[in-house]
């Protein structure tokens, strides 16, 4: 009779277990996909000491105090690491040419990187070899020892786990090959490669003319002080094509537009960033976005914004209340790519522009 009884109250109450049973997955129902956050800032010098020292108070650490909290919020944060980290040496370049510049940044600043949740510096520009292998070396072992990745005109490559999420990111210039916007051919071929090997592949490039009047970007070859620095829109548009779904890039002292190309965002410069009595901060050159991007693991832009910054003499980044950055970009990239440009909503969004839109809200 006991066992009859238990037997009945089970039938009795199974009803009321199973309507409170947690329903079983449907087939079509998975987790949601990783979202994938990055921040990025153009041209970073933080002080330097040759010829003469023109270093920041308390070795610096006060350069980034207004931007670290976003930079900290995002899975990687990226700049470009203008001019190496070394102490002493000798430079390699012409110090009694007046176009010539050279930077030289101790390497105990390194730490400020960090601190800052900068994760990961380009070293592929024109100062990065201003104090030829040792400085090179110098700035490679520096930057190890601060936890900050990097990746440079050669075989380095910065690469990243986010929540499952396989991230690489390579640094090219306008110098000479592998890894050259000149001569694209290895640049490329590099890109087609390492792009099946991880699910985000960043391409940083630091090319393009410089200065005030260097604004706009056109889908032509770009020359300065009788240099070649390369075709940006060309180059960026191969790269996508050949597997990269992020496209940073950085040089001309300026920010310039920004371009969607088959869902992937590529921004044209990010201008100088923090600049310390280093840079003509003049104007449009003083503008210093710090852009926010969103991805999901396959590349495809979902929304990003542009936090607008500005640096004033002797530099660093500081709130901007006016969000010129923004603004500028924003018309910029409505006259450069009219077709394809983001669509730019309030004072800092940016989202994929939809079938038929315009570029702004």
């Amino acid at each position: 009779m006991k066992a009859a009884a238990a037997v009945s109250m089970v039938i009795l109450f199974l009803p009321v277990l199973l309507l409170n049973a947690p329903l079983p997955a449907t087939p079509d129902e998975s987790p949601p996909e990783p979202v994938i956050t990055l921040a990025a800032a153009g041209d970073i010098m933080m002080g330097s000491d040759f010829p003469t020292a023109n270093l920041p108070p308390k070795d610096g650490q006060d350069l980034f105090k207004e931007v670290k909290a976003i930079f900290h919020k995002a899975d990687i944060g990226f700049g470009n690491l203008e001019g190496p980290l070394c102490d002493g040496g000798l430079t390699t370049k012409d110090t009694e040419n007046s176009n010539v510049f050279v930077f030289r940044t101790p390497t105990r600043f390194a730490s400020n990187l960090k601190e800052a949740g900068i994760k990961v510096v380009s070293l592929a520009n024109n100062h990065s070899m201003d104090f030829g292998y040792f400085g090179k070396l110098s700035t490679k072992k520096a930057l190890e020892q601060a936890g900050v990745k990097y990746s440079g005109p050669d075989e380095d490559v910065a690469e990243f786990n986010v929540r499952g999420v396989k991230i690489a990111l390579i640094a090219l210039s306008y110098g000479p090959p592998p890894r050259s916007i000149i001569y694209p051919q290895k640049a490329l071929a590099e890109i087609e490669t390492l792009a099946p090997k991880y699910d985000l592949l960043i391409v940083s490039i630091h090319g393009g003319r410089e200065g005030r009047s260097a604004q706009h970007v056109k889908n032509e070859a770009e020359y300065f002080l009788g240099e070649a620095r390369g075709n940006l829109v060309k180059f960026a548009r191969d790269a996508i094509d050949r597997g990269a779904h992020l496209v940073l890039g950085h040089g001309p002292h300026v920010p310039r537009a920004l371009e969607i190309y088959k869902e992937r965002l590529i921004a044209y410069s990010l201008g100088n960033f923090c600049t310390y009595k280093g840079m003509n901060l003049d104007e449009e050159c003083g503008y210093a976005p710090l852009l926010w991007v969103e991805m999901n693991k396959k590349g495809k832009f979902l929304r990003g914004k542009i936090h607008s910054f500005i640096q004033v003499r002797p530099g660093g980044p500081k709130p901007d209340d006016q969000a010129r950055a923004f603004k500028l970009m924003k018309a910029l990239s409505l006259e450069d790519f009219p077709a394809s440009c983001p669509l730019f909503m309030g004072a800092d969004t940016i989202m994929p522009l939809a079938a038929g839109g315009h570029g702004e809200e």
